[in-house]
């Protein structure tokens, strides 16, 4: 039964290092097509991978950065086209 135990604990451990690499990409992404849904899912997944206690943390900090930074943007170019989207 001990067995078990730790992969399962590896593979939750993985999932959350997935987590911090998702939200990396997606905040980064999201700079320039939808951010105005990938940002909050860069938030959520870099917050949850925090939360678990990712081994790669610095990934899940730029995420959760890159994710505020979307919304960020998105609200900047809102404010300048006076419009609820933005296109290049």
């Amino acid at each position: 039964m001990q067995l078990t135990a730790p992969a399962s604990r590896r593979t939750g451990i993985r999932d959350t290092d997935g987590m911090a690499v998702a939200s990396f990409i997606l905040g980064l992404v999201g700079l320039l097509v939808l951010n105005v849904f990938l940002g909050p899912i860069a938030i959520v997944l870099a917050t949850v991978a925090l939360a678990r206690g990712t081994k790669r943390r610095g990934r899940a900090w730029l995420g959760l950065t890159l994710g505020i930074a979307d919304l960020v943007v998105l609200a900047a170019f809102m404010q300048a086209d006076s419009t609820i989207s933005w296109s290049f």
